[in-house]
């Protein structure tokens, strides 16, 4: 799963992302994101987004570099833009949207898949991922209340959905798994392309090939007996 976006539509005008941004600005965004960005209407913004000139004030929480990142716009200022609808006859005023690629896109639809509940996955991430406070002076701000109209628009006993796992150890079998899947067809080709051409490909990939220390792990588990292990660990 490469890439999956979920799009929560704010149709009551909740979410006022000036004052989301001013937030942002004093530090009462609490988040696992190191940074936010954010454009005001008609502002032209240097992203890959399609509709970048027409989503009027946007918010964007975590890097656009991420595997996972937030971006929060005016829905009814994009409508305007783009089809000439008056914003106060937008149904949508804001959107919020989770885009996700890769690891975090993969455990995302594993969730969708398990629940079949998409407002359970989508407010379960953000919950997990960030809140907005209010600040209070004499707390650390782990401490600080969350904000009343954030809290009204994540609802209430909302769980945190992690979009990652521990990594597995680092195994024979899944290197040779991974080889056989990714690797093994390329090599087969190039082996072909070698021997018919009278050229060395393969032979030059693995002489500039440099191990890591993990590889290097990898090998001496691989070669050392087990009486040499057990003579060294009595050493």
């Amino acid at each position: 799963m490469k890439r999956l976006d979920l799009a929560i539509n704010d149709m009551a005008g909740i979410l006022d992302i000036p004052e989301l941004t001013e937030k942002c600005n004093h530090e009462e965004c609490i988040s696992v994101f190191r940074s936010f960005k954010n454009y005001r209407s008609g502002e032209l913004v240097r992203s890959n987004e399609q509709d970048r000139y027409g989503m009027g004030n946007t918010l964007y929480i975590g890097s656009l570099k991420l595997e996972v990142y937030f971006c929060i716009y005016e829905k009814d200022y994009e409508q305007y833009v783009k089809y000439d609808i008056p914003i106060e006859d937008t149904k949508i005023k804001n959107r919020f949207e989770i885009r996700l690629k890769n690891e975090r896109a993969y455990y995302a639809v594993r969730d969708l898949l398990t629940y079949h509940d998409a407002e359970r996955t989508a407010f379960d991430i953000i919950n997990r991922y960030m809140r907005f406070t209010d600040k209070e002076v004499e707390k650390r701000r782990s401490e600080w209340q969350t904000n009343e109209k954030w809290a009204y628009f994540i609802g209430s006993d909302r769980g945190r959905l992690k979009l990652t796992t521990k990594p597995e150890p680092y195994t024979l079998a899944r290197t040779l798994n991974w080889i056989s899947r990714q690797v093994a067809p390329t090599w087969k080709v190039l082996q072909k392309i070698d021997s018919t051409n009278g050229t060395t490909y393969l032979k030059d990939i693995l002489d500039h090939a440099k191990l890591t220390e993990r590889h290097k792990k990898l090998i001496e588990q691989q070669t050392t007996s087990t009486e040499e292990m057990i003579t060294e660990t009595e050493e």
